[in-house]
């Protein structure tokens, strides 16, 4: 790492918020959420996390609500950090998402822009994650949760020359067409696919070949692909117990399933009048080792976006 990159990552340490990890009352130790969107009302994130038995999270914040999340940050000290996502297509773009890091922000994400994933603009973030060592976040889907939806983050069966490309970068993979290639056989006519899982999958190739790829374990996506085929996730759960890392994605009310689930997805309907963040960590308690839990619920998350915890 070169004098430069080392100083701006301290920088960029030095103006992240202490953060407690205190132990869950519900999930036996400290729990990090890295995928719970800012919410318009005040103290509504920290409402879900003491609902669901989230210690802490990381706040999804887009470049213009920069000044929300912080005043977040600052009403309840030690229980958030933020992420920063702005279009690298669009005028300022990418310079908005340095500048967030350099103030503090630890990750970047989630970019969910109807870009290629190899696409230049693309590009430009990946070395921007890579020069503040933070992990970028993509969602990658393709098939639509709603009419006239477009794709997002296309060319995943391509990832892997992006992953070759940029080894500095730490990728999180999230969303749809991420989570059906745990499997290899891959329907086109669904965003979730069910049924038993057919080994091969380039998800799980990919986790296994690449350092620099992380798995977000977030959202009816993942939930779905973790719950399909339990002895098949038994296993992956094993196989890249160092790799994946706990997310909600979840916009129920109270961390108990009130309000609107999955913003009303109806591709998602399973998940409806439920808490996905409540969901998940069951689930993965009942089919991962404590150790590996405890990992994918804490360790690798706190590990890889680098908070700053006291």
């Amino acid at each position: 790492m070169d004098r430069r990159t080392f100083l701006t990552a301290a920088l960029a340490a030095a103006a992240a918020p202490a953060l407690r990890s205190d132990n869950s009352p519900l999930w036996g130790g400290p729990v990090l959420d890295t995928h719970l969107h800012l919410r318009r009302d005040p103290d509504a994130c920290f409402t879900h996390i003491q609902g669901c038995g989230v210690t802490n999270a990381v706040l999804l914040t887009r470049a213009p609500d920069e000044a929300k999340a912080m005043e977040e940050m600052k009403r309840r000290p030690g229980h958030f950090v933020r992420s920063v996502s702005a279009n690298p297509a669009e005028a300022g773009g990418v310079d908005a998402i340095h500048a967030a890091l350099k103030q503090g922000a630890v990750s970047i994400g989630e970019l969910k822009y109807h870009l290629a994933l190899d696409s230049p603009e693309m590009g430009r973030v990946y070395d921007v994650a890579a020069e503040m060592n933070v992990p970028v976040m993509v969602h990658i889907q393709t098939y639509p949760h709603f009419n006239g939806e477009l794709p997002y983050n296309t060319g995943y069966e391509h990832f892997d020359k992006v992953l070759r490309a940029h080894p500095k970068t730490n990728f999180l993979g999230h969303g749809d067409l991420f989570w059906a290639h745990i499997s290899a056989d891959v329907p086109t006519d669904r965003a979730y696919p069910l049924g038993p899982i057919k080994p091969g999958g380039l998800t799980d190739k990919w986790l296994s070949e690449f350092p620099n790829l992380y798995a977000d374990m977030s959202a009816n996506s993942g939930n779905n692909a973790l719950s399909r085929d339990p002895e098949f996730s038994r296993g992956f759960l094993e196989r890249h117990q160092d790799k994946l890392v706990f997310g909600s994605d979840c916009s129920c009310t109270d961390g108990h399933g009130g309000g609107i689930s999955q913003n009303n997805n109806p591709e998602a309907a399973r998940l409806a009048g439920k808490c996905v963040a409540r969901e998940t960590l069951a689930l993965t308690q009942r089919l991962a080792s404590p150790t590996v839990f405890r990992k994918a619920t804490w360790e690798n998350g706190t590990r890889l976006f680098r908070p700053h915890f006291s």
